[in-house]
């Protein structure tokens, strides 16, 4: 019997020839947004490893959202014809491996230092022009030490939402399969969810009802413009553990908001918003989060979070708590993790065919001087 983690299933207009996902990972090595040499190397490894989908990192709406200095964006044309010699090595030699893309925006957990310095807000001391202005759902710091964002007004609530819109713009004509909003982590959209940051008195905060209001106008906006050959989904933090803040049951109405609007996939995650966050990290310690939004809204989940062994990602599929599991530090751990799993399941026809060897001339590559350390 094949195991079910190497069946097909479909989000949307796709069908992916399994259901293991690499899960998106910042890679804090662009430059002002776009995509160097490294990309090319660590996508072209990862669309190797065996599984059905390949999403690239959080790749930022505007400048200013971006997390630190080294990460990918798609806000500018630059950024665009830096991204595509990535994308498009990966459909020469690996066509058989659907391509997604997650768009985020940090809003106040933006301007921050890459994690090998620190990750902390950045500082004057580090550069003149910093930090940059960070935006947020209300004027409130992350944490005591942290900047203080500007609260998006009626002007910049617009600004925002059409850089979503321009990104899914740009993803397209890039050829991406699978577009994935990021609404968890702490980050802008997961902002205006939390009343732990959305103390708004406006239509934009408030009740839980208010506070979906924005998230939900930008999903909506970018639905109309992926069409049905492709698949839209989101990535949410179920709760966000904090007495007072974010909730399951917060999250299960709003995915059936959600499915309402067409999306396709829930990737459900939790936490990031708050440096008061108590967690018990066990292996698959979200998944009963992915189960019981599969379950009473009906919508495809991806389970994520400290699910590293093959045989705990079949549990999972197997089980029905989810639909896909997604993974990321098994992938740099062992970059051929698919191939591996199918191994250990006795999967006896490969999860993805190989590359056929065939000469070939490497695409033409021109991204500015890689200055992300050399300016460190």
């Amino acid at each position: 019997m094949t195991a079910k983690l190497f069946t097909p299933v479909e989000l949307g207009g796709i069908a992916l020839p399994n259901r293991i996902v690499v899960s998106p990972m910042c890679q804090y090595s662009a430059v002002d947004g776009s995509a160097q040499p490294w990309h090319q190397v660590h996508y072209g490894m990862l669309s190797m490893s065996g599984a059905g989908l390949l999403c690239l990192e959080a790749t930022h709406v505007e400048r200013a959202g971006r997390i630190t200095q080294g990460c990918l964006g798609l806000y500018s044309d630059d950024n665009e014809a830096a991204l595509r010699p990535v994308v498009e090595w990966i459909r020469g030699w690996m066509p058989h491996v659907k391509l997604g893309v997650q768009l985020a925006h940090a809003g106040r957990k933006a301007s921050a230092q890459r994690p090998w310095k620190g990750g902390g807000p950045l500082t004057g001391a580090d550069a003149p022009d910093l930090p940059w202005t960070t935006f947020s759902a209300s004027a409130i710091p992350y944490d005591t030490n942290w900047h203080t964002p500007v609260a998006l007004d009626e002007v910049g609530l617009e600004r925002v939402k059409q850089a979503f819109v321009s990104a899914v713009e740009r993803s397209l004509r890039l050829g991406f399969d699978l577009i994935e909003l990021h609404g968890a982590h702490g980050y802008c959209l997961h902002q205006f969810l939390s009343p732990l940051s959305n103390r708004r008195s406006d239509a934009y905060g408030g009740t839980m009802e208010k506070r979906r209001h924005f998230p939900l106008e930008v999903f909506e906006a970018c639905r109309r413009l992926v069409p049905a050959d492709k698949a839209l989904g989101i990535r949410l933090s179920a709760t966000d553990w904090v007495e007072g803040g974010l909730t399951l049951d917060d999250t299960v109405e709003t995915a059936h908001q959600l499915k309402a609007l067409g999306c396709d996939f829930i990737d459900v995650s939790s936490g990031g918003n708050s440096h008061a966050q108590k967690i018990s990290v066990a292996p698959g310690y979200q998944v009963p989060f992915a189960a019981r939004i599969r379950h009473e809204v009906g919508i495809k989940t991806w389970a994520v979070g400290v699910i590293t062994e093959p045989e705990q990602a079949e549990r999972i599929i197997a089980s029905g708590e989810a639909d896909c599991t997604a993974h990321a530090r098994a992938f740099l751990l062992d970059p051929r993790w698919g191939w591996n799993a199918a191994r250990a399941l006795g999967v006896e026809t490969p999860p993805l065919p190989l590359p056929a060897i065939r000469a070939t001339t490497i695409l033409p590559f021109k991204p500015q001087p890689n200055l992300a350390r050399a300016a460190e």
